[in-house]
Formats: structure tokens, sequence, C-alpha cells
């Protein structure tokens, strides 16, 4: 397909989404219990039979699910839990989406793109408090410049030194390029790219997006496709989930998911679920057409974690603290925190309520959050090595699957923990911290072991960034 043209695409089958959905309607104990049994082996499972897991109603299959689902969590991912911030640059938009704030025809929000140099305010307020990744989010539309904008922006964010701090990795969360776009945001030295379809149903979504270039459900199907089509190893995808009847969602999202496999070898780096929540100017946000209830939601997380054992799950700040905490063990592997929805939020210390994209469920500070994490036994990681050595797309899929990449991602979660606690760490988010590393390497063996100690000796010592 040229990048110019619109051609409808056959990635998603809804067709056999709807065949699947029907034949597990029921709930069959013995049938669950084969798949959780298949499951606990952490390699992953099929399309039906992740559809034989949204069957479950009984409480007690609900428990042995979350069960599996935290051992399977615990094998591949230990206690290492990734933190980033989104950093929102730009709430510009052409697009007419009826359950975001940013649409074009909302008024009730104050429209702003930050300058180059607004934008570096930004980045430094997120790495006096201790970021090391970030998330650059726009809105569907950029300045005078165009997608120059974001390109300058992320290089602004690279730019950014203060103190001992910096952001060493920048993801991006934009409009669907062009192949040979997409080849300029590798040139830019991004980590992931992310975009999510927000639905997977097609008469959902015309109903959803009236106008705009976001209107095209093909286009935008595609983009993964010509993102990693021009060399971007690393991709998230995800749903918006409340849009449509969330087990359709994650059955289409999975047929995604395949299709990536087969065309690229290598399915995504992570998957996002993000409920819909309140926004200004939006009735259907305040009011979802599927509400997914807390129960469904962590079956949403587990099912996931079951299935594509081995892709990252990330949950944001739109879900409250106490749900986040039980999404942890449940198999959500990376977080942001301190978030803020609305360009300049960082900076002016706003709650990113009323110009926001949409209202947040945890408004607790970075450290709060870690403070938090780690007194759960989660340690924190701000690493960023995968990217810098090249360990991204189907070489991070090679090592993560035989346990190789554990040697790697535990020292160095150990390595950037240990750097914000010394560098930005409250005293008793301090005294957490350290408590838990010095156990968390104690339980360590081997090679990993050996990494974990010479690392966190060199950053005691005073040195930075220093990984495995």
């Amino acid at each position: 397909m040229k990048d110019n043209e619109t051609v409808k695409s056959s990635i998603i089958d809804e067709a056999a989404v709807e065949r699947l959905m029907r034949t597990v309607q029921g709930e069959d104990a013995d049938r669950i219990h084969a798949v959780l049994a298949k499951a606990a082996l952490a390699q992953g499972l099929t399309d039906e039979e992740a559809a034989v897991l949204m069957s479950i109603r009984s409480p007690s299959l609900a428990q042995e699910l979350f069960k599996t689902a935290s051992q399977v969590k615990d094998t591949i991912y230990g206690k290492r839990l990734v933190v980033f911030a989104p950093l929102y640059i730009s709430n510009l938009c052409n697009n007419e989406c009826l359950y975001c704030a940013f649409r074009a025809g909302n008024t009730a929000i104050k429209r702003r793109a930050l300058t180059q140099d607004e934008i570096a305010h930004e980045v430094k307020a997120l790495v006096d408090q201790g970021h090391k990744r970030v998330l650059v989010v726009a809105g569907e539309s950029y300045p005078k410049e165009g997608f120059d904008y974001v390109l300058k922006a992320i290089e602004t964010v690279y730019s950014v030194k203060s103190g001992r701090g910096e952001i060493r990795r920048v993801n991006a969360n934009v409009a669907p390029l062009s192949v040979a776009e997409f080849k300029q945001l590798k040139d830019a030295k991004i980590g992931t790219f992310q975009l999510f379809q927000e639905t997977y149903h097609r008469g959902t979504y015309s109903q959803m997006h009236l106008s705009g270039r976001k209107k095209d459900y093909d286009w935008r199907v595609t983009a993964i496709d010509r993102a990693m089509t021009a060399g971007i190893n690393d991709v998230g995808i995800g749903v918006l989930l409340g849009l449509y009847d969330w087990k359709f969602e994650i059955l289409a999202m999975l047929q995604h998911i395949r299709h990536l496999e087969k065309e690229f070898g290598v399915g995504p780096h992570t998957i996002s679920v993000p409920r819909l929540e309140p926004a200004t100017g939006s009735d259907v946000a305040s009011a979802p057409p599927h509400l997914v209830s807390d129960d469904d939601f962590r079956k949403i997380v587990a099912i996931l974690r079951l299935t594509v054992p081995y892709t990252g799950i990330i949950m944001s700040t739109r879900e409250n603290a106490q749900m986040r905490r039980e999404g942890f063990d449940l198999g959500i592997s990376q977080i942001s925190a301190g978030s803020r929805t609305d360009p300049g939020g960082y900076s002016t210390d706003s709650t990113g309520e009323v110009n926001g994209q949409f209202s947040l469920g945890d408004h607790r500070s970075l450290d709060e959050v870690i403070g938090d994490v780690a007194s759960m036994g989660y340690i924190p990681s701000f690493c960023t090595g995968c990217y810098r050595l090249g360990r991204t797309g189907a070489d991070f899929m090679d090592m993560a699957k035989p346990g190789e990449i554990k040697a790697h991602c535990g020292p160095n979660a150990v390595s950037t923990f240990t750097e914000y606690l010394m560098d930005y760490a409250s005293p008793a988010t301090r005294e957490i911290g350290l408590n838990l590393i010095e156990k968390a390497i104690g339980d360590m063996t081997g090679v990993a072991k050996e990494r974990a100690e010479r690392l966190m000796k060199q950053v005691k010592a005073g040195e930075r960034d220093v990984y495995c």
C-alpha cells in the first residue's frame, strides 16, 4: 500500500472475531482449567484459548486466572516495574473524536502548542523529579512547521540536562505517518512508537470519529505496518476500553498482533489498556457506551499477560492507585507516574483536569508512587539499556523467551533505582528503596547478582547511566 492511498485493510476479520465470541459464551470449568494449565508454562495462548478465559464468570475460576497470571508475570518480569511519564507538547487537533477533550470542535479547553523553550522547561521539571523515560504525545495537528515540530521536540527533550539527570529514552505517541515520516522518527532515535486503534469495531469507529484524517479506519490500523516497514522495531498498540464490547476489542487486537508476527516476525513491544475516563466537553467519555467493570478489567489484564506473556502491558494514571496496585500482580509491567495530560502541566503543577486529554485517577507525585511501589516489593526501573544496546524487536524477544533478558533487566533496574534514591527520593522513600535493593540483590544468583552488585557500587561511587 502506498502512503497516500486508502485501501481497505484485511488485518481485522470481524466475522471471525464474532464467531469466536459465540463459541465460548458458556463457562466450561474443565476447559478453563486446561487452558490455565497451558498458560502456566508461559508460552502463550491461542486466540481461541484466550476466548475461553473470557467466559469466566465464577469468583473461584477468576481467582485461578489471577493466580496464574501473577505466577507468569513473576516468572518473566520478576519484581521489576518500568516507570515513565507522558509529555504532552500540544493539544491542537483536526479530528472530531467524540470521546476526546482535544477534538477539534471542543471550545471548553484552551489550545496550546508548546514552544521548544517551553518543552525544555517541561523536560527540566520531569528530570528534576527523577524521570529518565518520557512518552511524547501530541494532538493530531501541529503548528506551522508540521511534522518537523515533533522531530524538533524530540531533539529538545534529549538536549536537556539538569544536575545529574537527563531523559535517556523518548517514546512517541503521535498521528499515523507515512513510511518516509516514520523513517524520520526512527532517525530521531525514538524508542517505541505507540498508537492505539481506539476501537477495532468498524461501525463504532465510524460513529466515534466524525471528521479529520483519523476518520479513516484503514489508514490508522495499517500505521503500525508502516512504522515497522520504516525500521521501527518496537511498537506499542492498544484499545480504548469502553467504546465497544471488550471481548471483541481484545480478540481483534490479538488478530492485529498475529498479523504483525506473521508479517514482521515479532509482535508489539507493549500493549496499553486504557479505560475511557471523563474528558472536558465529551458526553461519550462521561458515559461510556460499553462500560468495563473493575472485575472485567482485572480479567483483561490477566488474559493478556497469559496470551502474550512476553509483551509489556502498560497501565496509565487513568486508573486509581488501588487498581494500579492490583494490576502489578495481574500482569502490568509498565506504569506512568506523576502524569499530566495538558501541555505545560508539569512546569505549572497543573492537575490537568480542565485542559487535559482526560481525567486522571492517580494524582500522586512520582516520589509517592515510587515509595508505594517499593513498599509492595516491586523495583521501579528507569532502565533504557535495551534500546541503546540494540536489544529491540525480535532481538529482544529472542532473549526474553528463554529468560536470558532477566540477567540484564534485574541489574539495570537496581542501577537506575539506586540513582533515583540517591539523587531525587524523599528520605522515607530512600529508606524503603535501599532496604528493597539489598533484599533484591540477595535473592539474585549468578551473573545477574554480580552485575547488580557492580552497577550499584558504581552508582554509589558517583557514576551515572551505567547499564549492562
